[in-house]
């Protein structure tokens, strides 16, 4: 018989990849999405195109982590046996412009599925996965972070996480629920939000590659973070409500990244050399070469002159701009999955490189789709072409 799944921010990216894990294991998965006045279902569209998917093995739900009673209406009509709980107002810098909101959604929102589903009397059915983030950790305590590392949020959004996370173990303790949290360390594919820091460098590349975009702007180079694969990532939030025993875990590669750096492979990947000059606020990014043949296998052979006439006349293609700066930095991130690699059995398949390499061709196939959009086309992105 067919598990039943409730997901919490299904259109977002780590929601779309695990619905459409769920379903090629045969779950029932529902998911639930705000509603909005513009379509904001792309990352799932192809799982309703998909033949392979009965449509009634995958429904949506209109919600918010918000509205006590929506929550709890919808977890009585689904009866899920698993919640996977990944909605949240989840970008860090944006949490410090709407703290209350953050909180109301990223803390309370997760009190509000706990209770509901022990209000429902769910406790002895239901599993639920709480979204934990590496931003916990902050103001960093040791290096490498595990389990044990006490917390130092730095923002309102890692604030916010730090209730969730604790309203979650006292959930599993005071009630005997099966809920667990997975601390996952930054996580990003080609369907990632491109106002993150890893999607926006990798957009951007692949825009001053075609000529559509001069630069790009970034607040501090020098942030270290532990950068895994998506794809990766949401098997082990699978793997953690099939213990027997609910636990919390780190989930994160184990080798960390300056955001300087990322910069660097991003844009070598496409055949780019870049090289970074001045200090603070003046510190720059140049094209100072780049590999002819590798270039046009990414890019396009139609497209080397527009880099030449880069090198030659305006290489400057990073620039620092404080009005990206947090209030509160958070300078070092790196995860120790020991746990998650021993008890789960999980590891990651994706490398830095191989996670660089699939975000680079699925943006420079999307924005020679915008150019042509732009140039007199029509026809809709869609991100799993």
């Amino acid at each position: 018989m067919s598990k039943t799944a409730l997901i919490t921010g299904v259109t977002g990216q780590d929601g779309a990849y695990l619905a459409e894990y769920l379903l090629k294991k045969d779950y029932i998965v529902h998911g639930i999405k705000r509603r909005s006045s513009l379509f904001n279902t792309e990352r799932i569209d192809h799982l309703y195109q998909d033949p392979h998917v009965d449509k009634r093995d995958f429904i949506l739900h209109y919600g918010d982590l918000t509205d006590s009673m929506n929550v709890t209406k919808v977890i009585q009509e689904c009866q899920p046996d698993e919640i996977y709980n990944l909605a949240a107002m989840s970008h860090v810098k944006v949490s410090f412009d709407t703290p209350e909101y953050t909180a109301n959604a990223d803390g309370l929102g997760t009190l509000r599925i706990l209770e509901a589903v022990r209000l429902l009397g769910l406790t002895g059915k239901t599993r639920i996965y709480q979204a934990s983030t590496s931003e916990l950790y902050g103001l960093v305590q040791e290096v490498p972070q595990t389990e044990k590392t006490p917390f130092y949020p730095r923002s309102p959004y890692g604030v916010a996480k730090l209730y969730a996370y604790w309203i979650t173990i006292n959930y599993r303790e005071a009630y005997g629920m099966h809920a667990s949290n997975g601390i996952l360390f930054n996580h990003e594919s080609p369907i990632r939000g491109e106002t993150f820091v890893t999607r926006k460098i990798s957009r951007a590349m692949a825009r001053i590659a075609l000529g559509m975009q001069e630069c790009l702007f970034m607040g501090n180079l020098s942030s270290r973070r532990d950068w895994g694969h998506a794809k990766d990532y949401i098997k082990a939030m699978h793997l953690i409500l099939q213990q027997d025993k609910p636990d919390d875990y780190v989930i994160a590669t184990g080798v960390t990244t300056s955001i300087r750096e990322f910069i660097l492979k991003t844009f070598a990947a496409a055949g780019m050399e870049i090289a970074f000059s001045g200090e603070k606020e003046e510190e720059v990014g140049k094209i100072v070469a780049f590999d002819e043949k590798l270039f046009a296998e990414k890019v396009g052979e139609e497209y080397k002159n527009h880099i030449r006439s880069r090198i030659a006349n305006n290489p400057v293609v990073v620039r620092v701009d404080r009005n990206y700066y947090r209030p509160t930095e958070v300078d070092l991130l790196i995860g120790d999955s020991t746990k998650a690699r021993t008890r789960l059995g999980w590891a990651p398949e994706f490398d830095l490189n191989g996670l660089i390499e699939d975000m680079i061709s699925s943006d420079i196939h999307l924005m020679k789709k915008e150019a042509h959009i732009k140039n007199g086309g029509f026809r809709t992105l869609n991100y799993f072409e």
